[in-house]
């Protein structure tokens, strides 16, 4: 919507929010309660950020019904707070806007199909049949290959490369350095090496998806990886060939999906998560950071693996303790033989 100002009572109206203060005040960006100006927006959304309302200078606070007889000045009173923030940081968005039309620079294939308000920046490359819908935008240095689709209104950062065959959906933010459709790490050994195993498959990735900047997504072996409507993808993230990841899961950065295995709907994964290939997660799963996940589940829960941090001495100890668990446990079992030939054998029933 653009970096434009905009008054408290426009912000009360676009939030649902209850205005205690100035209608009239002008705002004109967000910052942290720490060094927002007057002329911005800032919000509180846990109690210990309450300690910073007395010296702010902020010109207006988001805040909740608990936390609004903790300040006196302009505030907007809402149910959610963070989601109040969400919706107005679209207010304040400082990408710069890419005008509509073909950059001089950039090189479509004569059988591309693109709409006529897409804008498709510098020294963008479109191959054969490749289609760009009503509303895209392509930053500058984004390769579309041949027979790859992208829907209405999706976003593509600079230096992304979409390969052939590709489908993106509608409303989707693909970040810079992200490749989609890449080879799956499929090989067959022989007795001259690794063959390689052609990927045949393609990715198709739904509506409203967003993925980080420098993501590997690959295509698919034979079938096609399968990113549901919903997704949100952080940075750093690897999706193997055939992957399927459902409805509005989260995946943050640094995990890696190995192939084929399938992610199901409102599932999170936190940061440098591994997960099997070849195993199903249920619905409502959720997997804490450095999880290691080896097989799949067929209920939802909470999971998380990997010991806490320690200190490095107690660590080494451990690490010890760990590769004789095997060994502890025989002479556990064997001392629970010797233990029971020594008890008196108990009475028969009559």
């Amino acid at each position: 919507m653009g970096n434009t100002e905009r008054s408290l009572s426009e912000l009360t109206e676009y939030l649902d929010a209850e205005l205690i203060g100035d209608a009239e005040h002008r705002i004109s960006g967000i910052a942290d309660l720490q060094c927002a100006s007057t002329s911005e927006l800032s919000f509180v959304n846990q109690e210990s950020y309450l300690q910073y309302l007395p010296q702010s200078a902020t010109g207006a606070v988001i805040l909740n019904a608990d936390f609004a007889d903790k300040y006196a000045g302009n505030k907007l009173v809402v149910a959610n707070t963070y989601l109040a923030y969400a919706k107005v940081s679209a207010l304040f968005e400082s990408l710069s806007e890419l005008p509509v039309g073909i950059h001089p620079t950039a090189v479509v294939a004569s059988s591309a199909n693109i709409a006529s308000n897409a804008a498709i920046g510098a020294h963008c490359v479109i191959g054969e049949q490749a289609h760009i819908a009503s509303g895209v935008r392509l930053y500058s240095g984004v390769s579309v290959g041949d027979r790859a689709s992208i829907d209405s209104n999706t976003l593509v950062h600079p230096n992304v490369v979409v390969y052939h065959g590709v489908s993106i959906g509608k409303n989707c933010v693909i970040h810079s350095g992200t490749v989609i459709g890449s080879d799956g790490f499929g090989f067959a050994p022989s007795r001259d090496g690794w063959t390689k195993i052609h990927q045949l498959g393609g990715v198709i990735i739904g509506d409203k998806v967003e993925v980080g900047s420098n993501c590997s997504i690959d295509r698919g072996a034979l079938g096609n990886t399968v990113i549901a409507d919903g997704v949100i993808i952080d940075n750093l993230v690897h999706i193997a060939h055939n992957v399927k990841i459902g409805k509005r899961s989260a995946i943050a950065g640094c995990v890696g999906i190995a192939g084929s295995a399938i992610i199901g709907e409102n599932c999170t994964v936190a940061g440098a998560v591994a997960i099997n290939g070849h195993i199903s997660i249920a619905d409502n799963s959720h997997f804490h950071g450095g999880t290691i996940v080896t097989k799949g589940n067929t209920e939802a829960g909470v999971f998380a693996s990997t010991p806490p941090m320690q200190d490095v001495k107690k660590w080494r100890r451990n690490s010890v303790r760990y590769t004789q668990l095997d060994e502890m446990s025989n002479r556990i079992k064997q001392l629970e033989k010797q233990l029971k030939s020594l008890l008196p054998a108990e009475p028969e029933e009559k």
